[in-house]
Order: structure tokens, then C-alpha cells, then sequence
């Protein structure tokens, strides 16, 4: 299934996003730097430390399935950004976050789906389709090939590979 991005836990209730207002973005600082009024936090992972350093001026994260959207208008270090609310919500803790136009320097196999996929690849009969979520490049469905090789998958059983 891939890496997940999500926000971290609230510090108390909901947190209005008001279009316009302008919040920090960034990774925890400890256990204690929640989701605020005025700070947008999320753990740090390898993920989400690359999601954040990835974001430039101008990135859009979109949060919720894109039910608000935040704009990344300073980039104050590779863990701490400033933004501001383009489209508005209440923010609840673990809420996924999206950045469609970002290249994120991070694997799209995690160790899990390393697992899965040597699973389903020596399934008799084998599977048609092995989908790979979160693919950005060809080194992420490369992965996925080198498993089969690794596993002396012969080409007439491998599966078709889905990017998605």
C-alpha cells in the first residue's frame, strides 16, 4: 500500500483551518508538539521527514482526501514550513495528507508490502495484477521486478504491474 502521510494527534479539540490564516507545518519537535491552533504537526517518520523537505514555495498539501488545502508560502528549514489555508475544514488528528505535484525522496515499497508481494508472488495459481500505490518513478515499480527475479518468478507467471 505504500508509505502513509498523515498529521498527529490534536493537542485538544478540532482545529478550525480558516481560508487565509497561516499556520506552521512541521514535523514534532517531541511527544508533546500536537496539532494546535496556529501548527499543523506530523511524527517523524523517513516519510513525512521527506515529504516536508520536499515541499518548496507554492507546494500544495492536501489534507483529507483533499477536503482542505494548505500552500506552503516559506520554507523555514527542511522540517518546518509556514502555509497558508487555501481551502478551509476542521482538522482532526491522523488525517491523511497528499502532495500531488512533489517528487518524495522515499521508497514506495515499505517493508510490509515487501512481504505481501513475496507472498502473492508464490501463490499457485499465481496472481494476474500486483498494484503499486504511491509509484513516482520507474525505480519504484523496478522494486517490485527485482522481487520477482529474486524469487526466479518465470516471465509466463509473473503478474501484470498496476502504478496507481
Amino acid at each position: 500500500q505504500g508509505p502513509k502521510f498523515r498529521v498527529a494527534e490534536l493537542e485538544g479539540e478540532p482545529v478550525p483551518l480558516n481560508n487565509g490564516d497561516i499556520f506552521e507545518f512541521g514535523i514534532c519537535k517531541n511527544d508533546n508538539d500536537n496539532i494546535r491552533p496556529g501548527r499543523i504537526t506530523m511524527k517523524p517518520t523517513i516519510e513525512q521527514n521527506a515529504l516536508v523537505k520536499a515541499c518548496q514555495p507554492g507546494t500544495a498539501l492536501l489534507i483529507e482526501d483533499g477536503i482542505m488545502e494548505v500552500k506552503v508560502i516559506e520554507k523555514l528549514s527542511d522540517t518546518e514550513l509556514k502555509v497558508e489555508v487555501v481551502r478551509g475544514g476542521k482538522l482532526k488528528a491522523r488525517k491523511g495528507v497528499n502532495v500531488p505535484d512533489v517528487e518524495i525522496d522515499c521508497a514506495a515499497l515499505t517493508e510490509k508490502d515487501i512481504e505481501d508481494a513475496e507472498y502473492l508472488l508464490q501463490l499457485d495459481p499465481p496472481c494476474e495484477y500486483i498494484c503499486v500505490s504511491f509509484a513516482q518513478k520507474g525505480q519504484d515499480l523496478q522494486e517490485l521486478i527485482d522481487i520477482m527475479d529474486r524469487l526466479n518468478i518465470p516471465q509466463d507467471k509473473r503478474p501484470k504491474i498496476c502504478p496507481k
